[in-house]
């Protein structure tokens, strides 16, 4: 197995920079996953790791070694594509066992490996099949047993269930998860999916623009995100914003605009909040409940205002409300009926409030 170290990562298309000299580490044994918009730069850096693009600048390190020169088919790696990249005319066997042959490797070593990779995936109904006979689960099944046969340091996923339904997705998410856990093989895996992102990491790798905007757990990267965009992209619906100002009165600040006028604790957020500071206030749909169909908070400030539309989901129900021209989101957890154009109380969860500089959009809290 393998730890992943990166210095200073850079990839230059012609004008174009794509990586902007990122840094990270990844211990042996994680799976650690990247996210972010399309464009962001987390394929280009999964392929550098690959060896698949060149690097243009920075090291790369596995397991300690240098491998910014070292050919792809010697580092130790092994890539799941998001397209399966199957050979087409051959078998599931001869696809599984055909880049162990490059290898030159004994029969018996061969078919050792190929018989693990079967058992692991429970892929032995469908051996003699072509890829054009399989759906796209089982095919995606062949990718990762072709990548287990190799016996890699690293396993390197992209977007790998981009092409699956959605209850097939959730269901390869699973069997990901276990693989990996069984196998014990460090795992990069590049998702625009946050919700994939949540679900399967160990740590998470947030990107923008070619730079990291954080790093972290999945649970710290959902409850302390480092700044607006973080905030906004983790979390499904994402994070509900509104902009105001710093109000301080007889000793306390509030965000205040006008539809709402919230305490800000200062043990969270510090006590360095100016008067007439430009902020903007974060609150998640879950924090922002509808009065009397949820768990009520302990500390709340109570906003009226209708309901635009709604999105029945079983167990909850979405609501699309707005304060002036901001639209929000909040959650119902005991669902009924909704008229459109029914007013109704929300308590915005104070505990749970998040604040960000206007200006750079960092998180603010408290040192």
């Amino acid at each position: 197995m393998a730890s992943v170290t990166v210095t200073d990562l850079v990839k230059v298309y012609g004008r174009d920079i794509a990586v902007r000299g990122i840094n990270f580490e990844i211990p042996d044994k994680s799976l650690v996953v990247f996210v972010g918009p399309s464009g962001c730069g987390k394929s280009t850096t999964l392929r550098m790791i690959a060896g698949l693009e060149s690097i243009s600048h920075g090291e790369l390190r596995l397991d300690g070694q240098l491998v910014n020169n070292v050919p792809s088919r010697d580092r130790g790696v092994a890539m799941v594509f998001q397209s399966y990249a199957l050979y087409p005319h051959m078998s599931v066997r001869q696809n599984l066992e055909f880049s162990l042959k490059l290898e030159k490797l004994p029969r018996s070593e061969i078919e050792a490996r190929v018989s693990h990779a079967v058992s692991v995936l429970q892929i032995g109904d469908y051996l003699d099949r072509k890829p054009s006979q399989l759906s796209g689960g089982q095919r995606q099944r062949v990718a990762m047993g072709r990548a287990i046969c190799r016996e890699p340091k690293v396993f390197l996923f992209d977007e790998p269930l981009s092409n699956l339904d959605a209850k097939l997705r959730n269901h390869m998410r699973a069997e990901i998860k276990r693989l990996q856990r069984r196998l014990q093989v460090t795992t990069i895996y590049v998702t625009h999916d946050q919700i994939e992102a949540m679900t399967l990491a160990d740590i998470i790798v947030v990107m923008r623009n070619g730079i990291i905007e954080q790093t972290g757990s999945p649970l710290e990267v959902f409850e302390r995100p480092a700044n607006k965009f973080v905030a906004g992209f983790i979390g499904s619906p994402q994070m509900n914003f509104f902009d105001g100002t710093v109000e301080i009165a007889d000793g306390t600040r509030y965000f205040t605009n006008p539809h709402m006028r919230v305490p800000i604790d200062d043990e969270r957020f510090g006590d360095g909040l100016a008067q007439g500071k430009a902020i903007t206030a974060g609150f998640r749909p879950e924090d922002i409940v509808p009065h009397g169909h949820g768990v009520e908070p302990k500390s709340a400030v109570e906003v009226r205002t209708k309901v635009d539309i709604t999105e029945m989901l079983g167990n909850e129900t979405l609501l699309f409300s707005a304060l002036g021209d901001r639209e929000f989101i909040s959650r119902m957890q005991q669902p009924r009926m909704i008229d459109p154009g029914e007013t109704m109380a929300f308590d915005f969860n104070v505990e749970r409030m998040h604040l960000f500089d206007v200006e750079t959009g960092s998180s603010i809290r408290a040192a």
